[in-house]
């Protein structure tokens, strides 16, 4: 029992709350790309990201795991989105700060459900069980890949739209 519910309701919870943390980041991205903060969206994304990684701590545990330090790097990198939406309203270097911390977040979480992925469906599974295999290793270099490059694309976008505002 976890939060007086079974172990199979509450992973069901966590994994619903990650995706939703996931599909409204990418909507979190998009108005990035298009210069644009949806404040609302935002203040979701930020929500769900962290109680994805708050969840994730509650699940019974042995020892630390990989997960585990995600999730650590996570609420750290979240605790700066936070200051810099919140306390610092994005004003200056923040604002570049905000996107690269979100865009984090939001990484951090995909290269997470592919790695479960890779856990939980068995053709997945089938090419890469260790996740030392090249399947695995070049699906999250991908995934890496693609983040650098929209993340850059997004922050340069919503950079300048502050200097033309």
């Amino acid at each position: 029992m976890i939060l007086g519910m079974s172990t199979s309701t509450f992973t069901l919870i966590h994994v619903l709350i990650s995706l939703a943390g996931i599909g409204i980041g990418l909507v979190v991205l998009y108005g990035l790309l298009g210069r644009r903060l949806l404040a609302e969206w935002n203040r979701i994304f930020l929500i769900t990201t962290i109680l994805t990684s708050v969840t994730g701590f509650l699940f019974p545990i042995e020892h630390l795991l990989p997960s585990h330090k995600v999730g650590i790097i996570s609420l750290i990198v979240l605790a700066v989105a936070l200051l810099a939406l919140y306390a610092f309203k994005l004003a200056g270097r923040w604002r570049t700060i905000y996107v690269v911390t979100a865009l984090m977040a939001l990484y951090l979480n995909c290269f997470v459900a592919v790695a479960q992925s890779f856990l939980k469906i068995p053709a997945l599974h089938a090419m890469a069980p260790s996740q030392t295999e090249p399947p695995f290793l070049i699906a999250q270099s991908a995934l890496l890949l693609l983040f650098l490059v929209i993340g850059t694309f997004a922050g340069k976008r919503f950079q300048h739209a502050a200097a033309t505002a």
